[in-house]
Formats: structure tokens, sequence, C-alpha cells
């Protein structure tokens, strides 16, 4: 079978599982929904795979699918004030970096849809939510197949949107509404950055598609530090920042907790926050010609990595710990994009997929057995009550502070060693930070693991009584989760310990263009393996030092704990709180901008525009009115004055020059009898 002329049909699978519940969803029985709606991801898992299959025979591993031209060409006048067409197929691009994202997405997807029909058996709107899910699964493999930019921000789009209906499913809570509501304004600014990058992109290229914009920034004709590319990369970058949770749009993702717990592991690991991290490979080529974003990007997310994860250390809701170690891991493979490692960045991305992804199921099965409570501080002593959660989270909690041979030991490591030795930035600087975040890694997961786990029961006499394992539909997605993060992260071992990172040697037809770039302008240098080997050894340290820690003060000797949090209750109160930028995003731009904004506005309109006009009105009927008087008694006036002067002094000559020819002859005949008097009687 042709697998790769069938890859449109890897996002159309879902698609018809979403119109399937859409059009009858309501009519059919919750185990036919659990059939269709995991089952329509299972076939996009099997033909991807038989797809990423087929394009490792082919040479130059990549091929495209056009089904249809999308926008027809429209001629338009470049920055250079060339004409080039607008031009978008509706096709899709099959290659090493869109062949993981897919292999991630459905299998991962599955993995969650399966463990979702055991979750949500018994919530209201069982076939809404897996249409949902279906849908935001269709929007997600077009985001990634896509072979142009535009399409790509129709799936964008359609996750964004999917994402509101997911997060807000619980509609009739306050707090899942508004954190639905939440997490569509927070996109809404960064996609307006996407769509101005595609402008300029359009302005600068003539293109947006993939081929083509990667040919041309690689013809050798754009210079390092190129202002248009450096203006595309920040402005799809702004895009980043809220797909993938970065400082400061991050505020969404935690609260995305607020869905159901299948949706926050599909959200948080295999699917939407991917999204950014995905773009800026697609886009590394762009990226590496313009150093000052690159260090925007590495700078912005090492802190996004270290600032969440000092909050994830103070957090007491079991997912919503899980929520800033996302935007904290998500810091990681935003760095690794930011010091040229966009490898590390995508191992990582695959990495977190499988640990995450089992890390939020695992929470979801502890919730599940506590009847519903996810506050950390009534739990503890759980591992005996359900072991198989128990076991799977225990490889989940290894692979994330990455202990030796799990999967995230090999992509965390890559990212550190790569950012150690960076051409790009300041290397240790951010080394250093990306080396505090992973002792906080450590520390942060494995005291949720030591008080929801082990010491001493804090579980309530109701939740006790109820305490069970869950359902296998449940587990056995937990266990298949707990064998890729134990093994995932083999395909990319590491050639310094003996392998050959064949991850790496996958992605370079994607990479190769942009590697090539760097490495002609980066300076070079050599690094013993000693080095290599003693940054292993030290990020193990740290990282077994944060676990060691965790167990001192949540296990050993937990009065330690309780005095170092009241001596240092502020800073406890501190972390605890978020450091307080949800309240301040809320002063300042919900009820400063956007409330007293608008009422500021309102104001504005009211007293300066409508009074302007208003003012202008009165104004002219003023000079209306002086128009008026001034012709009325000026003008006006002046004239009949003239009249009447006229007419005064006109007077003596009018009462001569009447022109009445009798009035003459009287006169005329008056005078002559005068005359003749006068000599008559003289």
């Amino acid at each position: 079978m042709n697998f790769l002329g069938l890859i449109w049909m890897i996002p159309l699978f879902p698609a018809a599982g979403a119109v399937a519940m859409l059009l009858f969803g309501k009519k059919l029985p919750n185990w036919l929904v659990s059939i269709i709606c995991p089952g329509m991801v299972f076939m996009s898992f099997l033909v991807s795979v038989g797809a990423v299959y087929q394009l490792s025979s082919l040479p130059e591993r990549q091929f495209e699918k056009i089904l249809y031209s999308w926008v027809p060409g429209a001629s338009f006048q470049m920055a250079n004030g060339q004409l080039s067409n607008l031009g978008a197929d509706w096709g899709f691009l099959l290659d090493p970096l869109s062949s993981i994202m897919i292999l991630v997405v459905t299998g991962v997807g599955f993995l969650i849809h399966v463990y979702a029909t055991g979750y949500m058996s018994h919530e209201g709107g069982f076939y809404r939510f897996f249409g949902y899910l279906n849908l935001f699964m269709f929007s997600m493999l077009t985001l990634v197949l896509a072979n142009n930019y535009l399409l790509l921000f129709v799936g964008w789009e359609g996750v964004g949107v999917c994402s509101y209906l997911l997060i807000g499913f619980y509609f009739h809570k306050k707090s899942a509404s508004d954190a639905g509501k939440k997490a569509f304004i927070a996109n809404r600014v960064g996609d307006a950055g996407v769509v101005l990058g595609m402008f300029t992109m359009l302005a600068t290229f003539g293109s947006i598609r993939y081929t083509n914009v990667i040919a041309q920034a690689g013809s050798g004709n754009y210079h390092l530090g190129d202002a248009a590319i450096t203006a595309i990369t920040l402005l799809l970058f702004i895009g980043v920042t809220g797909k993938s949770a970065q400082v400061p749009l991050y505020v969404w993702l935690p609260d995305a907790m607020e869905g159901p717990t299948p949706v926050s592991a599909l959200i948080h690991a295999a699917t939407m926050v991917t999204a950014g991290v995905y773009l800026m490979v697609r886009s590394n080529i762009l990226y590496v010609l313009s150093p000052d974003t690159m260090a925007v990007v590495a700078g912005v997310g090492a802190f996004t990595a270290i600032f969440a994860a000092t909050i994830g250390i103070a957090q007491y809701d079991i997912k919503r710990v899980l929520a800033y170690s996302t935007v904290s891991q998500l810091g990681y493979m935003v760095l690794a994009c930011g010091v040229g490692a966009f490898g590390a960045g995508v191992f990582h991305l695959m990495t977190h997929a499988f640990f995450k992804a089992l890390l939020f199921l695992g929470a979801g099965s502890v919730i599940h057995a506590m009847s519903g409570e996810q506050d950390m501080r009534k739990m503890g002593g759980l591992a005996k009550k359900i072991p198989y959660t128990h076991a799977t989270f225990l490889v989940a909690a290894l692979a994330i502070i990455g202990t030796p041979l799990f999967s995230g030991f090999f992509s965390k490591d890559e990212i550190l060693w790569r950012t150690f030795i960076s051409p790009v930035g300041s290397s240790i600087l951010l080394y250093g930070v990306a080396l505090i975040t992973a002792g906080l890694t450590a520390f942060y997961i494995w005291r949720l693991m030591f008080m929801t786990f082990y010491g001493e029961s804090r579980v309530d006499h109701h939740a006790a009584h109820h305490l069970h394992e869950s359902p296998p539909v449940m587990t056995i997605p937990l266990m298949v989760l707990a064998v890729l993060s134990l093994a995932g992260g083999w395909i990319g071992w590491p050639t310094v310990l003996g392998g050959s990172n064949h991850l790496e040697h996958w992605l370079e037809p994607v990479l190769g263009p942009g590697a090539k770039i760097l490495e002609e302008h980066a300076a070079h240098g050599e690094h013993a393996h000693s080095t290599e080997y003693m940054l292993m050894a030290l990020s193990v340290i740290v990282a077994f030092s944060g676990l060691s820690l965790a167990y001192y003060f949540f296990i050993k000797n937990r009065a330690a704990g309780d005095s170092i949090a009241q001596n240092f209750s502020g800073v406890q109160k501190l972390l605890e709180n978020k450091y307080y930028v949800d309240e301040v995003y809320n002063a300042v731009l919900v009820r400063g901008l956007v409330m007293n904004g608008g009422e500021a506005l309102s104001k504005f309109d009211a007293r300066i525009i409508d009074g302007g006009v208003n003012g202008v009105a009165w104004l002219t009927r003023l000079i209306s009115t002086v128009s008026m008087w001034w012709d009325k008694w000026i003008v006006d006036g002046a004239v009949r004055l003239t009249a009447l002067v006229v007419n005064l002094t006109s007077y003596p000559a009018r009462i001569l020059q009447t022109g009445r020819v009798q009035l003459y002859a009287f006169s005329i005949l008056t005078g002559l009898l005068i005359f003749f008097s006068y000599y008559l009687f003289k």
C-alpha cells in the first residue's frame, strides 16, 4: 500500500470522528463512542507508521502531497519592488520533522484517548468530549503536516479553538470557563504576531511555502542579521510565546488544568504546546540568520524554565505542579532552539511527550482514586494502595529529572551540553540557569512523589474508604507510556556514550541548511569528551541533590521543611501565589487596560470625540449667529445706512427732480407769473 500517497488521510480520520460525534454522537451509546473516536486516531497512527517507514527509503526523505490550490495566485509587489503571486495549496509535507511530530501526536494521542474512555466514563457529554478531542487531533495533524505557513495557521487556530472548548468542558464551573477564555485570549495575542510574520515573509520572499522560503533563505542572498528576517523571526516568536507558554504569555497553561485530566495530558504533552517549538524548528534557517532573535529566544527560554520551576516547588495542587513543570520544560526546548540546537529541542519535545503524558495521566489516576481530591497535603502513602499508578509514575519522575538511561536523561543532557558549547549568546550563563533548573525540577517532582505516594497517609476517612486502583483501560496506557519514558530516548543515544544519535541524523535534511550557516559564521572550538562526561556527571549530581533535598524535607525531617517555610514565609507566600503574576495581569491588563481602559475610552469618546463634535457644532452655530448678526446689522446696516444717507442728501434734489411734467409745467408757469408780475407792478 502506498502510505505516502495517503498522508492526507492522517488528519482526515479524526476529522471524520469529530463530524460523526457532532451529527450522531448524542444518539450513540458510550461504548460505541469509545470505539469510534480512539479508533479514528489509531487509524491515523497506522497510516503514519506506514508513511514514515516508506519515507525512510526515499533518498531525499521528503514527500509532498498537494490536494488542490487553496488560495489562487494574486499579484502583489514585494518589498524589493518585484512582482510575485500570492498562492497557497491545501498540501501536506512529510519530512523527518513532520514524521516525528505525527508519530508523537497520533501515538501519544491514541493512548490518551483510550485512557479517557475510562476516566470520562461517568461524565456527562461523553460524545461531545470525544468529538472535541478528535477535532483537536485533526487541527494538530493539519498544523504539523502543512506544506506552507498559511495552512499551518489553520491548524494553529484550530487547536486554539479546541483548547477553549476542552479546557472549558466543565462549563458550569466558572473557573473552567474562565480558564478556557484565558487560553483563547492569551493565544490570540501571540497569533497576531504569527499573522504579521507571515505578511512580512510574503513581502520578503514572495511566498509562504516552506520549500520556497527555505530555498531563498539558504541561497546566500540574505546576510546574517538581515533586518527583514529578524522582523519575521521576532514576530513568529511572539506566536511561540503564546502557543508554547513562554514568558510573558505562559499564564494560560497552568489554568488549562481546569479541563478534564486527559485534556491536560493532551495539551501539555503531545499537541498544542509543542506547536510553537515546531514552528521555530520548521523555520530554523530563518532563525540562524538572525543572531539577535536567537539571543532573545535563548534568554526567554532560560528565564521561563527557571521562573516556572521556582513556582512549581511551592504548589500543592498535584496538577498545578505538573502544569508549571510543563512551562519549565518548554523553556528548555525554546532554550535549545535559541542556542541553535534545534535537534535537541525536538528530541526533548519527543521524550517530554512520553513522560509528561504519563505524569498527567498518572495524576488523573491518583485523583480518580482520591474521589476528586487534588491537594497533595491530603494525600500520602498511596504507593501501596494504587501500585500500578505508583510504579508508572515513578518511571516518569525518574525520566523527567534526567536519571541515566531514562529518556529525559538523554534529551535534557543534550540541551545542557549544546547550551554549554553554543557559540550563540552567553552560553555559560544560560548553561548555569539550565543546570539550576534541573535541580529545581528534581526537587518539585520528588516533592510531589513524597507527598503523594510515600510517608504517612493524610487521606481523609471518606476518600480512604473509596481508594482503589484505576481500571485496566486507564493503567495499560500508563504502562505503555512508562516503557516509552524509559526507552524512548535511546533513539538519541549520544556518540560520547558509544551511540550514533539516530534522531540527529534523521533530522539532517530539515536542519542541515541552517546548521551549515551556523558553522560558517560561528567560532569553532574543540571540546573534549572529558568535558562532556564532566557536564553529564554534574547534571546527574544536581538532579539527585534536588531529589535528596526533597527526601530530607518531606520524608526524613518534615519539621525542618516546615521551619524553613516559616522562617522564609514571605518567599513561601510569593511562590505559592506564583509571584502574583496573575494578580498583576488582572490589575494592569484586565482591570487596568481592558476594564478601566474601556471606561477611559468610553469617557474619551463621550468627552473628547463626542465633545469635539458637539463643540464644533456649537462653534458652527456661534459663527453662524455672528455671521448672521454681521450680515444683518453690519453689512445690511451699512447698505441701509448708505441708502438712508443718499436718500436724505438727495431729498432737496428729489424735491425739484420729481419727474412729473405737470409739476414742471406748474413751476414754469408760476415762475413766469412771478416774473411778469414783478415787471408789471414795479
